[in-house]
Order: structure tokens, then sequence, then C-alpha cells
């Protein structure tokens, strides 16, 4: 089978960020990397379910909610995919995932969301752990540029 595009970026160099994944026709991938590969730390299941919900809550709530299409976390637990349509310039999508970050990590209350009937797992959840991350992936974003979102060679 032909290897898929994620599976040929060197994992060995890759570092905290966002980078365009691919792009297919008018949806963008967006690869939002918060723990290095194969650091030996990771995202906590309960931490991610958390970040989840609030990035995609504050996401699609936000003035591009017409063009978000997916908010996930990644199987490998060192990040999420972020999928928007094309009608969100590159820019717009760092800053959408700045803001993103920082709601996460002042995020009190409630997590939306979280009640029996609305999720499947939802007593598996760690606001704490998302604060920290969002904080985290904030500080590292809060810089980030265009010309930052290719991965590096």
């Amino acid at each position: 089978m032909k290897k898929i595009a994620s599976f040929t970026v060197n994992h060995d160099t890759l570092e905290k960020g966002m980078y365009i994944s691919r792009i297919d026709g008018d949806v963008v991938t967006y690869d939002i990397r918060m723990k290095l590969p194969n650091g030996g730390d990771y995202l906590s299941m309960s931490a991610a379910h958390t970040i989840e919900h609030l990035f995609a809550t504050y996401a699609r709530n936000s003035q591009y909610s017409d063009s978000v299409i997916y908010v996930g976390p990644m199987g490998c637990r060192t990040g999420f995919y972020f999928l928007v349509r094309d009608a969100v310039s590159h820019a717009q999508a760092i800053e959408l995932v700045k803001e993103s970050m920082a709601f996460v990590r002042d995020f009190e209350g409630e997590i939306p969301g979280n009640k029996k009937e609305e999720c499947g797992n939802y007593l598996d959840h760690d606001l704490a752990g998302a604060k920290v991350i969002g904080g985290e992936m904030y500080e590292v974003l809060k810089n980030w540029q265009v010309s930052d979102l290719k991965y590096k060679e």
C-alpha cells in the first residue's frame, strides 16, 4: 500500500508547534504538535479528552465556525489534528488555535458537552491537565508565523 503523508514526516526532528499536514481540495489539515514524538511524555487520555471538548467548542463558536471541520486527538497522543476549509487563511488558523489554547488554559467551570447524555465517556476528564497543556501550547504558538507552518527538513 501507498504510505500516507503523515508517515513521511521525520518524527525524529519534529518539534512542538503547528504545521500544515496536508491540503485536500479546499480542506487544510493542521498538525497541532503538543508533545515531542517518541519523547516519553504524551497527552493523557483524560487531558486530551478535555482539550478536545474545549478546543472544539471554542473553534466551532468562533467567527470561522462554518469552516471548522474537525478537531481531534492523534492516536499517538502527541497532539491534535485541526481541519478547516481554506476560507480560513493560514494566519487566521494560527490565531484561532492560539485563541483556542488560551481558552483551554483559562477555562473555569463545567466542561462543555460533559453530561452523560452528551458524551460517551463523560467521567474521563482532566481539566487541570488540559489547562497546563493549553498554556504550554499558547507559549509555543504566541509568535508563530505562516512561515513556521512548514515541517522542518
